[in-house]
């Protein structure tokens, strides 16, 4: 397990207990030795689910079950292996998947479409189902476990476990864990996020929510530009608060269910990029003055994506003119004459040159820290977004070099 990362926060996180789920993990041999690779988080009769999932072309087939199953809007169970993505391993993959989802479902006796899968870790090597079928009982028959150990039972590169939690003010919390620490970008990121709530939603109005805090969270950051065949967001309410049940967006409640919802996942996002491998700073892009959102949003995943710009980043180097260069190759609209940059408080450039005003040395010095800020305008409207990335360091190519080994 590599350093714990410079950038994680000094401990997990206290999150509320939520009424209907009960957490297990194991240690089955199925990814790793020595530490649990197994997560069951058990689910109230009635609770429903929402769920977002990778854009790859070559999803897993977890993320297979899980879309297949999740129009019927129920859910027991999820159960989550790390170490092993049970991704391209065709048929193979396809009846490890089923296995454990009928395996979980007769321990809890649930039917098998209500029990939602996930995989993560290496690609290509099929799962044992022999190793499977003594793990998953024992998994099943486990004790209690806690947020920080369902978090850490996940892991894969990690190097911290990752938690956020809130209480929403008329009554009812949410509750999150999520992995990921490299292979992330946007288009869900590559990553796992399992978030759970007390409050009655129904299906459809929990899915709007997850699809509308997604957008706003795991869906703006990145790390290293590359989109994993396993992503999956997982939204659970088991509907034991005495709330009555949030139909949509005219329901009461609706709003305070968004606030949380969307709080969790940002702070689980910015727990990712924060765990970035070999990361060493955190970096909010903001864009403004674009032609609309969607152009502010391509330019700043194109600046938080540049392998130059990162690397400057990690040496603190305050060379704007790779800002510069990844405005333009964005394929968006940018004024390059009403360009305007600024590194932290440290504005750069306006009316398409560098100010008289501008200090290297200042901008240098908020490089060298661990929060970084970097905003452009680029004058042609009200577009705006801010994305999230972290550097490019040695430490990457290290972790992602011996990942196999």
């Amino acid at each position: 397990m590599s350093p714990v990362s410079p950038l994680a926060p000094d401990a997990f996180p206290v999150l509320p207990a939520v009424d209907g789920v009960r957490l297990r993990t194991y240690a089955g041999g199925l990814g790793y030795d020595g530490r649990p690779d197994l997560l069951l988080a058990e689910l109230l009769p009635g609770t429903t689910v929402a769920g977002v999932f990778t854009s790859s072309m070559c999803p897993s087939a977890p993320v297979e079950w899980c879309r297949r199953i999740l129009p019927a809007g129920g859910a027991r169970a999820i159960v989550c292996n790390a170490g092993n993505a049970n991704a391209f391993t065709g048929r193979a993959g396809a009846s490890a998947t089923e296995f454990t989802a009928r395996s979980i479902g007769a321990s809890l006796d649930a039917d098998a479409d209500q029990v939602y899968v996930a995989s993560t870790g290496v690609i290509g090597e099929p799962l044992d189902e022999a190793a499977l079928a003594v793990a998953l009982p024992a998994l099943a028959a486990a004790g209690p476990a806690t947020w920080a150990e369902a978090a850490d039972a996940i892991r894969t590169t990690d190097t911290f476990a990752k938690g956020a939690g809130a209480v929403l003010p008329g009554g009812g919390v949410v509750a999150g864990i999520a992995k990921g620490s490299g292979m992330i970008a946007p288009d869900m990121a590559t990553m796992l996020g399992f978030v759970f709530t007390d409050v009655a939603v129904a299906p459809a109005a929990l899915q709007q929510a997850l699809v509308s805090a997604v957008d706003a969270s795991f869906n703006r950051i990145t790390v290293d530009s590359d989109t994993s065949t396993s992503d999956t967001v997982l939204a659970f309410a088991t509907g034991v608060a005495a709330n009555p049940r949030i139909e949509g967006p005219e329901s009461a409640g609706w709003e305070e269910l968004n606030v949380a919802l969307s709080a969790v996942c940002l702070d689980l996002a910015h727990q990712i990029v924060r765990d970035g491998e070999g990361a060493t700073k955190f970096v909010e892009v903001t864009v403004t003055g674009a032609e609309d959102e969607a152009a502010a949003k391509a330019i700043a995943f194109a600046i938080a994506n540049s392998p130059l710009v990162k690397t400057a980043l990690a040496a603190s180097d305050a060379n704007w003119g790779r800002i510069i260069m990844a405005v333009g190759k964005a394929g968006q609209r940018a004024d390059r004459d009403r360009l305007a940059i600024s590194i932290g408080d440290e504005r750069v450039t306006e009316h398409g040159m560098m100010l008289d005003s501008y200090s290297e040395d200042r901008a240098t010095e908020h490089l060298r820290g661990d929060e970084v800020s970097i905003r452009v305008d680029v004058g042609v409207g009200n577009g705006a977004a801010t994305v999230w990335t972290c550097d490019l360091t040695h430490g990457y190519i290290e972790i992602n070099a011996g990942y196999r080994s």
